[in-house]
Order: structure tokens, then C-alpha cells, then sequence
């Protein structure tokens, strides 16, 4: 064989099926010829068992070697060598019947097929690099791997064990974009990786360590027209992104991809995608920088390059990205890594875009892409943050914001608390409760299913409220009027405590609201100071109703 590859354990091969063989290749015949062919009654059937596939095989590696030869022999004159390229691409060509019958991948492992396929890849025709390429995307074409898991998985790790990503990255260097043939080369090998991808989730670490997801950044972030292979980049970016933690920390080791990611995006502070593909494009971009900031070295690289101020100018420029760079927003200003962003978000003067954001949600007509709940989320879970984790000075000044013009956001508040409170509700009643009274045995299940049915918007607008009330006595009062007005309660505290008490850990849960303590449990070793402020802020909270009796 031409590779040094070890060929996996032999199984027992399935029973011989026949397809067609058509007497043209339709993989250069037109439609007239594969009609008329279809037409003639010379058509022949092939057995497919595993004697044809090894003599497929058998008949590729003849095919390689004797082009290899022959080119050796006559480097100088590639006319003396082009017959054997063509069969060489013949014999590629042949090899699609593989697809057909996937039961069969076991038996072209067995053969030493797959080591064969890889060692095209580094051939100097670039016609022959491509015909191998497409080959690959048909064998790994998902629907295909399905149809047999146990053969597609010995072709995958096959693949995987003969270092394929890193295969293509080298074919990529002799493939020129500009050439439609040898860019649909490269959306095809993007398409294996990605066919990989789904079905051996650990071929996202490969392309980390095989270098391929610094390519595909490059390419995604690359100034110039879009194409789909620039979307095709940016897709398995941010795939990549949320599947590897090496992905995330990779960003920034030997490239700032950070800086990269917010240079692509600034084409949409003003401008809108032209295309809908072009669209996807951003929101591929987005979403791997909200799967970035998921580490915290990442978020000091997003302040020190100015991410706050390009989400800042996006949501006042109101353009298609006005809702992505809010999505980004949250996710950098979340948690105690966030803290410096949150300061700095105050200082910018973010408050000024932020809170009408706050005030009115975009409607449904404009925002197809985004709903109102995903908006009025990422907002509630921003200033929620910046309540958590501003200094004393920006936290003054949001509070200052929540008394003037007649307390009009702490109404705006209570009006999201009350929609947000009365869609669990629905949630919780259409879902029922078992008439023994026991909990699902699936608490993870049940806690994800709750926060997205409105649970975690509904925490934070419990967070705001109590912490501006106990910070502002001219807002409670303004609070406890309304609450007693729309829900027939004045205790702040007794509207708020059953969605705080299951944040903190001293309070317990009031009147017949099942709550678990979802909060409590998922907030993890790292929570302690969270959750003593909830405590500070229901106990503050209870004061303040104790002592208005």
C-alpha cells in the first residue's frame, strides 16, 4: 500500500447486492447522454460484494501507482503521462458505486481503500485532488453514514486515524479560489469535516490540533466579495467554537481571533448583509464570539478591542445586527468574569442605548429573525448583570435611571414581570403535576424545559426589582402600588421571594409555587457570592414590608 496505515480488524462482510451500471459516467455525461444512454438496452448490472469492492480498490492502487510512475518517468512531457491520469480518474469515479451501498464501507476499510483515497490528496493535478475530495463528501454524505453505523464508523475513524483535516489543509495550498472547479473543492472537503463532525463529535478537536480552524478563521474574517465558501468558514468557526474548549483558547494563542472576529463584523455596523446567505455569514460570526466569551481570557481580549464599543455602536446604528450584538452583549457582561465589561459598558455610556431597548421590544414585524422573549431576555439578563457587577459610581447611576420620568422603568418592569410570571404559569399548568405529588425524576430536563418557558427572564426581573426597591425608597413605594393594583399584593417581598428564594440559600420557597432550587444547585462552587447577595437582597426585601406594617 502506499500509505503507512494499518487496516482495521477484518468483520464479516454483507451479503452481494447488483446496481446499475450505466454505460456512461454520469459524472461528466450531460443529461442527453445519460438519457440516451438510459434508453439503450446495454445496460449492465454489477454485483456489489465485498470480491468488487477489493477489486475496486485493488484496481485504484494500480491506477496510483502507475501514474506515479509514469510521471516520474516523464516529468518533463505531461502528454506521456496523461493517459494514466485519466485512468487514475477513472478508477476515482468508479469508487462513487461505494456510496450506493454504505454496508459495504467495513470491507473497502479491510482493503487498505481509505489509505489509497488520502494519498490523492496530495496529487499534483488538481482535477484529480478534486474528483478525490468529491468522492469523500459522497462517502460521508450524513444520510449515507446513517443507513450503516457500524461501517460507517470504521471509514470515519479510518479517516480520523490517517489524519484527513491535515490532508486537506495541504490540498488547500494548491487550490486557487478564483477557479470555480478548485473552490467547489474546498466547500466539498469543508463539507466532510463538517459530515465528520456530526457523526465523531471528536473530529472538532482534530481540526484544532491539525491546524484547519485557524484556516477556516482566516478565511471566514478574509476582507473581500463574500462566496459561500466564506460562509462555509464561518459556519464551522462557530461550530468549532461551541463544541471545543482548545477551539476557544486557540483564538487568541498565536492570532488575536477576537480582533479578528470584531474587524469581520464591523462591515455590519452600518451596512446590512445583501444576500440572505450573507446574512447567515454575520450571524455565523456572532455566534462564535458568543461561544468565545464563554472562556474568560477571552472577554479582557473582547474590552481591550473595543467589543463594547462596536456592540454599543450596533444597537443604536438599529441595523440586522442590532439583535446579534445584544446576544453578544449578554454573554460578555455575564458572570464575575464580566465585571470589567459591565464597568466599562456604564462607562461608554451604554445605558443610553440599552434602556430603550428596555422600554420597547421590537415587534415581530420587524424582527423575523429574532423573537420578542429572546430580546427582552438578553436585555433583562444585561441589566442584571450590571446590577451585579457595577462599582458603587455606575451603579448610582443606574438607579438613577430607574427613578427619573415618573419611575417609568420600574413600571416597564413590573409589566415584564407580570408577562413573564403568568407565561410559567401556562407552562406549569400545561405541563400538569403528577397526582401523587412527586417530582420528575429528570430535574436537569425539568430546570432547562422551565428556564426556557420564561423561568430566566423571570429571575432576572426579580433580581432588578429587588435591588433597585431596596436601593430606592421612591421605587418600592412606586412598585408596591402597582403590585397591589395588578396582582392585589403591596408586599413587594411576597411577590418577589418565591422566584429569589430559590437563588439564595437561607429563605424557603412561599405559597404553592413548586420551585426547586434550580438556581441555587446550577450556580456550582463558583456561586457562594451570588447567592449571599440574594440572601442581602430578600432580607432587605422582608425589612422593608415588615416595617411599612
Amino acid at each position: 500500500m502506499l500509505c503507512n496505515f494499518k487496516p482495521a480488524k477484518k468483520r464479516p462482510c454483507p451479503p452481494p447486492t447488483e446496481v446499475q451500471r450505466p454505460p456512461v459516467d454520469p459524472a461528466y455525461a450531460n443529461p442527453e447522454e445519460i438519457l440516451a444512454a438510459l434508453e439503450q438496452d446495454s445496460t449492465q448490472l454489477v454485483t456489489v460484494d465485498d470480491v468488487y469492492i477489493k477489486k475496486l480498490t485493488s484496481q485504484l492502487e494500480k491506477k496510483i501507482l502507475k501514474n506515479r510512475e509514469m510521471r516520474t518517468k516523464h516529468a518533463e512531457d505531461p502528454k506521456k503521462f496523461m493517459d494514466s491520469e485519466i485512468e487514475l480518474d477513472t478508477a476515482i469515479q468508479e469508487m462513487h458505486v461505494l456510496a450506493t451501498q454504505p454496508e459495504f464501507y467495513g470491507c473497502f476499510v479491510d482493503a487498505g481503500g481509505p489509505s489509497l483515497v488520502l494519498s490523492l490528496l496530495i496529487h499534483e493535478n488538481t482535477d484529480i485532488l478534486g474528483a478525490t475530495v468529491n468522492l469523500l463528501q459522497e462517502l460521508t454524505d450524513v444520510d449515507i453514514l446513517n443507513e450503516s453505523e457500524e461501517g460507517a464508523a470504521q471509514l470515519i475513524e479510518s479517516l480520523a486515524a490517517g489524519r484527513v483535516i491535515e490532508s486537506f489543509l495541504t490540498a488547500f495550498e494548491k487550490l486557487d479560489e478564483k477557479v470555480k472547479d478548485d473552490a467547489d473543492a474546498i466547500h466539498n472537503a469543508l463539507s466532510v469535516v463538517e459530515n465528520m463532525i456530526d457523526f465523531r463529535p471528536e473530529t472538532a478537536e482534530d481540526c484544532v490540533n491539525q491546524n484547519l480552524f485557524l484556516w477556516l478563521l482566516r478565511r471566514a474574517c478574509q476582507k473581500g466579495t463574500f462566496d459561500a465558501n466564506k460562509m462555509y468558514a464561518s459556519e464551522l468557526v462557530a461550530l468549532l467554537l461551541q463544541l471545543s474548549e482548545s477551539a476557544k483558547r486557540k483564538l487568541t494563542e498565536k492570532v488575536d481571533g477576537i480582533d479578528m472576529l470584531l474587524r469581520a463584523l464591523a462591515a455590519y455596523k452600518r451596512h446590512d448583509p445583501e444576500t440572505l446567505d450573507e446574512r447567515e455569514h454575520m450571524e455565523n460570526l456572532f455566534d462564535g464570539l458568543c461561544a468565545a466569551l464563554m472562556l474568560p481570557a477571552n472577554r479582557e481580549k473582547f474590552l481591550d478591542g473595543e467589543g463594547l464599543q462596536l456592540m454599543n455602536l450596533m444597537l443604536r446604528e438599529r441595523k440586522q445586527s442590532r439583535e446579534s450584538a445584544l446576544k453578544v452583549l449578554d454573554h460578555a457582561t455575564t458572570g464575575t468574569e464580566g465585571k470589567d465589561n459591565c464597568n466599562k459598558f456604564v462607562e461608554i455610556l451604554g445605558l443610553r442605548t440599552l434602556f430603550p431597548l428596555y422600554m420597547r421590544t421590537p415587534s415581530k414585524v420587524k424582527r423575523k429573525d429574532t423573537t420578542p422573549d429572546e430580546h427582552e431576555e438578553h436585555v433583562c439578563a444585561i441589566l442584571a448583570s450590571l446590577l451585579r457587577s457595577c462599582g458603587d459610581e455606575a451603579r448610582q447611576r443606574m438607579m438613577s435611571k430607574f427613578v427619573e420620568h415618573e419611575h417609568e422603568k420600574v413600571d416597564r418592569g413590573i409589566e415584564l414581570f407580570i408577562k413573564y410570571k403568568e407565561k410559567l404559569a401556562k407552562f406549569e399548568m400545561k405541563r400538569g403535576r403528577r397526582e401523587d405529588g412527586s417530582v420528575d425524576e429528570d430535574v436537569d430536563r425539568e430546570y432547562l424545559d422551565r428556564l426556557d418557558a420564561g423561568l430566566y427572564t423571570l429571575q432576572n426581573l426579580s433580581l432588578i426589582l429587588a435591588d433597585v426597591c431596596t436601593h430606592t425608597s421612591s421605587a418600592r413605594h412606586r412598585a408596591s402600588k402597582l403590585f397591589s393594583m395588578k396582582m392585589k399584593q403591596e408586599k413587594i417581598s411576597k411577590v418577589l421571594l418565591p422566584f429569589l428564594a430559590n437563588m439564595g440559600v437561607v429563605y424557603s420557597l412561599l405559597f404553592n409555587f413548586q420551585l426547586l432550587t434550580e438556581y441555587q444547585t446550577n450556580l456550582g462552587d463558583g456561586g457562594d457570592d451570588e447567592r449571599r447577595r440574594v440572601d442581602l437582597l430578600i432580607a432587605r426585601l422582608t425589612k422593608a414590608d415588615r416595617d411599612k406594617d
